[in-house]
């Protein structure tokens, strides 16, 4: 197999969902994710630069840097969660996703968006408007889009830790399968 100065890498933009908080890193969907690409002997390698607690805003300030360092082949941005839960207007969030997008591309980089539902304490009109941003920035940039990173798990008390909102280890090979249907069409 070719050394790791020769593997394109798909960069991980994330917040807990994605660094694993609440469980071994090693049981991570994004470790897992980055087995399966090694075992499928993909010239790819996955560099993980989710930090627990990130917000879009976060994103879009440490993206450029990650950008220049990595150079990746792939984005994948999964962020937004934090934002809903912190209530914060769905236009900046939204802005920020943009953002994220647009410094991707022109870094040459393909962008994968994962899409991210919140709990209804905000009510329907704020939930529901949420989730609408992945589906219209999915559209308008014609990107692929994981349509909710936890389909599957999200509301299945046996894959959630205790609080309700992180995944368990037992979760994490379904979300690398629902990444995998759509970030297998990029590679």
């Amino acid at each position: 197999m070719a050394g790791s100065n020769d593997l394109k890498k798909i960069l991980i933009v994330g917040d807990s969902i994605s660094a694993a908080y609440g469980i071994n890193p090693q049981s991570g969907w994004v470790n897992l994710l980055a087995n399966k690409i090694t075992q499928e002997k993909l010239p790819y390698q996955v560099i993980n630069a989710s930090i627990s607690g990130d917000t879009t805003i976060n994103g879009v300030n440490r993206l450029p840097a990650l950008l220049k360092n990595y150079q990746p082949e792939i984005v994948l941005i999964e962020l937004g969660g934090n934002d809903g839960l912190r209530g914060t207007q769905l236009r900046i969030m939204q802005a920020n996703l943009e953002r994220m997008i647009q410094y991707s591309h022109s870094s040459g980089a393909k962008v994968l968006l994962a899409g991210m539902k919140i709990p209804p304490n905000y009510g329907r009109r704020y939930t529901q408007s949420f989730y609408q941003i992945y589906l219209d920035l999915a559209a308008k940039y014609t990107i692929p889009l994981v349509p909710f990173l936890l389909e599957g798990v999200g509301g299945q008390a046996e894959l959630m830790q205790s609080d309700g909102i992180h995944p368990t280890a037992q979760a994490q090979p379904v979300i690398v399968e629902t990444v995998w249907q759509q970030l297998s069409q990029l590679l």
